[in-house]
């Protein structure tokens, strides 16, 4: 009995030897350099991030834990870091960037999770996709812009309608407004994806039993999306906490401890960014902004750690 012909395919012939291709196509060539490409695209985030905190560190860590008075740093209400002696107090610009991201999530997560819930559920497929659109768009404006709302919009809408007797319409209120619609669209956005990773087959199971669209909504597609939901609403802080020229802009920029939505405040980014240029090389001043830098970053690491484990968890358990 005589054998089969031999193959003239090159990929049949390639996959019998069990070698590349063609080694004169550069095929692997390619592939090899494809996987270079991602690795250091990879590793190159992680070092990018390590060597961002490094320099911060490098510039605050000497006079945090050596001239630094730690309990007047998280007590004391003064910033007077040109003072005679100076004074290093960040309670008050902590509470202000707390209080001004809890107005944020107070107006974007009814705002978000409303949103993503009717582009999930109700919306229809052509204007589910326009509506996504417009919210990635909406992602995209730029901080400055905001603030020019916060300042040009916001700010005369509060003094005209609310009337604070402060009379200055740069305040907590104005501030948590803008920056509540700055993290409303990566929430939605988020929070969408966690309602669409609910499988169909539960929404199936709840209507075959009778329960009507909000019935399903309330009783399974939410309880089943907490954790993706939870994991929004903390990038949306994270969000909310590292944003600097909006607040800076809307915020009145003043050192005290808010007793109403209509006092100013100022966040620790707004400090830094205001403060930074001002300050002279290896001065105790520049060296306690980085010191905020620190700060900041532990505050948005957690965060984001945070809402990382939350999502892990819940896709172990799934």
């Amino acid at each position: 009995m005589t054998p089969p012909p031999a193959s003239t395919d090159p990929e049949i012939t390639a996959s019998r030897a069990g070698s590349p291709l063609d080694h004169r196509d550069g095929a692997w060539w390619f592939d090899w350099c494809a996987r270079a490409a991602v690795f250091a695209g990879g590793v190159s985030a992680i070092v990018f991030i390590v060597g961002i905190f490094l320099f911060i560190a490098t510039q605050g860590l000497g006079f945090a834990f050596g001239t630094l008075d730690w309990s007047e740093f998280f007590t004391s209400i003064f910033w007077r870091p040109t003072g005679h002696p100076p004074t290093y107090g960040a309670f008050a610009l902590i509470v202000g960037t707390l209080t001004v991201t809890g107005v944020a999530m107070a107006v974007a997560v009814p705002f978000s999770f409303g949103a993503a819930i009717y582009i999930g559920e109700f919306a229809r497929e052509r204007q589910r996709e326009w509506l996504k659109i417009l919210v990635e768009l909406l992602a995209a404006v730029p901080s400055v812009v905001w603030g020019v709302v916060g300042l040009h919009v916001i700010s005369p809408l509060i003094l005209h309608h609310v009337e604070p007797e402060s009379g200055v319409g740069t305040n907590l209120l104005n501030a948590g407004l803008i920056l509540g619609l700055m993290s409303a669209p990566i929430m939605t956005t988020l929070a969408e994806d966690a309602l669409k990773a609910v499988p169909d087959t539960y929404r199936e199971a709840a209507e075959a039993l009778g329960a009507t669209r909000w019935q399903t909504i309330w009783r399974v597609v939410l309880p089943h999306a907490r954790p993706g939901l939870s994991a929004a609403v903390l990038l949306g802080v994270g969000r909310a906490v590292g944003e600097t020229i909006a607040v800076l802009m809307a915020s009145g920029h003043s050192i005290r401890i808010p007793e109403s939505l209509f006092d100013p405040v100022r966040a620790l980014t707004a400090t830094i960014a205001a403060e930074l240029g001002e300050t002279g090389k290896g001065s105790d001043h520049r060296a306690a902004l980085f010191t905020l830098g620190i700060l900041l970053f532990l505050i948005t690491f957690a965060i984001n750690f945070t809402a990382d484990r939350i999502v892990r968890g819940r896709k172990r358990k799934a």
